[in-house]
């Protein structure tokens, strides 16, 4: 690293900052399942459980579940669907204003739990979409910091993407601790006080703008004190507008230029080219196929039991896009049973981690920068509105198939044999590329070390 650049411990502080930002606060919606029994237990919608006269209402407190099921379906949903807003904020802000409405959202939310009563449960709705939007920015932020470590930014975004499903560990331990005797509103008000830790990030590790890939020499980031600060001042602000920064060479061809012109490529280029259509379809068909499975996990495990209660699991109310894997409680669930349902399974936290890591390394890899926020969020929106599809399925399976989910799989085999066009699309551009790369005498990418003095800033 050249003189004045950011070292190997700023960079392996932001790493790990990361790692605990992202494993501690980005995806907590999705062990949303623990909460529900100290909401429960506190009395949250416990109107909806009393007894009605009206012999066609739901038995129980089934009214209540239905209503916590809402809450989680809203928030996850919001989850995938407001990823292109802000991915958008991301791209055409920065950083810093992005982690800003981010740690605004996150604070706003985790406030909205620790003065929400049972007379206020209302409050629940905008506080978990406030979590779950103010979440999925920050993990979208911290996608960049894989581009401080070269060729292991793949390893890294699927790193981040593994610690963002394990962060539903936490609402876990805030029901172990709320059964210790600490109030739900102490529990959040330190998770609200936490934001003062992300701003710290976002000021001294966190760049202003965008991490560059590949990294000039002397690239620093964030706030440096004392001496002369260069309050973020990172490689892309300091650079003419005209000119463009190292990166690799986008396999989407550029848009054609003058002599001497820098090649872009606009964002509309990018969303209608093949590329990029196949691979929604690929993340899509995963993402379906995924929740589909934990989906139908349920009905399939009681068709094959035959009806024996003590092998048959509990049934679980109609699922949401995002709402699989993580089972909501039942009104007479005991304790241990809703905390093997919230625990996140080892394989389903390392299935989602390939299959949303892979999908983020993908599109920053081959497509601009500049336009990875807008790309990811219109990915993430439109795999979203795919992913409802599991509601007519899953109606399909408890209705008319009793509960066998054959039939479904099989036609699901049809579909995710579609997803294997993408890497062919993909390996093809490669080719093409390579080719016509090798033909001109070009690098396929440019080395860390192949700038030349005039493109850099001094």
């Amino acid at each position: 690293m050249a003189q004045g650049g950011a070292g190997i411990a700023k960079r392996l502080g932001t790493l790990l900052s990361g790692l605990l930002e992202c494993g501690g606060f980005c995806g907590i919606i999705f062990g949303w399942a623990s909460l529900v029994f100290v909401l429960k237990d506190l009395g949250y919608f416990q109107e909806l459980c009393q007894p009605s006269a009206n012999l066609t209402d739901l038995p129980g407190c089934s009214r209540q579940d239905e209503e916590f099921s809402l809450v989680f379906t809203i928030g996850s949903f919001m989850n995938n669907f407001m990823t292109f807003p802000t991915g958008f904020i991301f791209d055409r802000f920065g950083t810093t204003v992005a982690r800003l409405v981010a740690i605004s959202l996150y604070t706003g939310g985790t406030l909205l739990v620790a003065f929400s009563t049972p007379a206020l449960a209302v409050l629940l709705f905008p506080a978990m979409s406030m979590l779950s939007v103010g979440g999925m920015l920050l993990i979208l932020t911290n996608t960049q910091v894989g581009n401080l470590f070269g060729k292991y930014r793949s390893i890294i975004i699927t790193l981040y993407n593994g610690a963002f499903d394990s962060s539903s560990a936490i609402f876990l331990i805030v029901k172990v601790l709320y059964e210790r005797g600490l109030s739900l509103r102490t529990m959040f008000l330190f998770m609200a006080a936490c934001s003062a830790w992300h701003l710290l990030r976002t000021l001294f590790l966190m760049p202003r703008s965008r991490i560059p890939y590949p990294l000039p020499p002397a690239y620093n980031y964030g706030l440096r004190c004392p001496g002369r600060s260069q309050s973020y001042r990172t490689y892309e602000e300091k650079r003419p507008p005209e000119e463009t920064g190292p990166e690799e060479t986008p396999l989407e061809p550029s848009a054609p230029t003058g002599a001497g012109d820098v090649p872009t490529v606009s964002f509309r280029a990018c969303v209608c080219s093949a590329l990029f259509a196949w691979h929604v379809v690929w993340l899509s068909v995963m993402q379906l196929r995924h929740y589909l499975f934990i989906g139908t996990l349920n009905p399939l495990l009681q068709h094959l039991a035959r009806g024996d209660t003590r092998l048959a699991p509990t049934p679980t109310p109609s699922p949401s896009p995002s709402s699989v894997g993580c089972s909501a409680p039942r009104g007479t669930a005991s304790s241990s049973t809703g905390t093997s349902a919230a625990r996140p399974p080892a394989p389903r936290v390392l299935s989602r981690s390939f299959l949303y890591g892979g999908n983020a390394a993908f599109l920053a890899i081959a497509f601009p920068p500049q336009h990875f926020g807008k790309l990811y969020g219109l990915a993430m929106a439109l795999s979203a509105l795919v992913a409802l599809l599991q509601y007519p399925c899953v109606t399909l399976v408890r209705g008319p198939l009793g509960g066998d989910p054959f039939y479904v799989n099989v036609g699901l085999i049809a579909v995710v044999l579609v997803a294997f066009v993408s890497p062919v699309v993909v390996a093809r551009k490669c080719h093409r590329l390579a080719k016509d790369l090798g033909a001109a005498g070009t690098p396929l990418t440019a080395p860390p070390s192949a700038e030349s003095p005039t493109e850099l800033p001094h």
